[in-house]
């Protein structure tokens, strides 16, 4: 069996069934393999759920991050009943070097039917629990708050009994954009840091910083602490298991309830290449740290993402945590 062990001088240590095979500079490290490993494989649709839901989004004309990220998870998340929204169209103001969603410049363009087909579809799609996240917005005065506020207005009304849970970008750290979102009264609001604060001027756009999104984490309690928070992080782009557990004091000092850590998988050959493959038994490993922290819930494994299954996951847990 292969295990990865770390020196205390940041030196990867390979062996297999005892015997020392290598050693590489962390800092150094290339892909570590040329085939994603056994334990990344995306699951293949086979249930008619998956292809009921994706009608009802095509006839909707909504847009998905599953999609247009190219999610690993897009079939189990389908198939399991939870889809995650991308709204105010498909195109960011943004160019985060790890994200494969179209950047550009939408000039102000917002569909203000959005709010009301999404509740509708919401309803259609029979779910208790919906994840909404956003394109970045910069070309809209509030960030596109306002419009985001509506589309959980709608949902409430037509589905009174949906958890909602929304992913938001910095708004550029404007706090009356945060009060706008709040004002809806989401069940869970996140906001991800991505990655270690070293990393982040090379895998994030410029205009988004690692100081800016503890910020509006913290922000957010300080409007309203009793609303839970949620953020993500990366794993497999150069970070250092120090640099980890920093972001998670980092992200504790302010308040976060909810953190999920997942691999980074290149979406395409424009976008930055993988570092490293974390091993499953990393991931559990650093759960246990992450809860050692205080974090409320934790989620940690190769193909978890920010939404994750996030109905199955966080529904009873929401309850409980509250």
């Amino acid at each position: 069996m292969k295990r990865i062990y770390f020196s205390k001088n940041k030196i990867k240590i390979l062996k297999v069934e005892g015997k020392l095979i290598g050693r590489k500079c962390i800092r150094c490290i290339g892909v570590t393999y040329k085939k994603k490993p056994e334990w990344i494989r995306a699951k293949l649709p086979s249930q008619n759920t998956f292809h009921e839901l994706k009608g009802i989004i095509r006839s909707g004309g909504h847009h998905t991050v599953c999609e247009e990220a190219f999610c690993p998870n897009h079939a189990e998340c389908w198939e399991s009943g939870t889809a995650t929204f991308l709204l105010m169209g498909d195109t960011c103001t943004r160019g985060c070097k790890f994200c494969d969603v179209k950047t550009g410049n939408p000039h102000k363009i917002l569909d203000h039917n959005e709010p009301a087909i999404l509740a509708q579809s919401v309803k259609k799609m029979k779910l208790n629990y919906v994840v909404l996240t956003s394109v970045d917005r910069d070309d809209l005065d509030d960030g596109g708050a306002d419009h985001l506020s509506r589309c959980i207005n709608h949902i409430r009304k037509e589905n009174p009994t949906v958890k909602v849970e929304i992913l938001i970008p910095d708004f550029q750290g404007k706090i009356s954009s945060l009060r706008t979102i709040l004002s809806a009264k989401p069940d869970v609001i996140g906001h991800n840091i991505e990655t270690v604060e070293r990393l982040t001027p090379n895998v994030r756009d410029k205009r988004a910083s690692y100081q800016q999104s503890l910020s509006v984490l913290e922000n957010i309690k300080k409007i309203n602490s009793r609303v839970i928070t949620k953020s993500s992080i990366m794993l497999g782009l150069g970070e250092t298991t120090a640099e980890v557990l920093k972001a998670f004091d980092d992200l504790r000092f302010v308040g976060v309830d909810i953190l999920t850590i997942g691999q980074y998988l290149q979406p395409s050959k424009i976008n930055l290449k993988v570092v490293e493959y974390i091993y499953p038994e990393q991931f559990d490993q650093f759960k246990r740290l992450a809860l050692s922290k205080g974090f409320r819930y934790v989620a940690s494994g190769p193909l978890v993402r920010s939404s994750y299954r996030a109905g199955e996951l966080f529904l009873n847990e929401i309850d409980r945590i509250s």
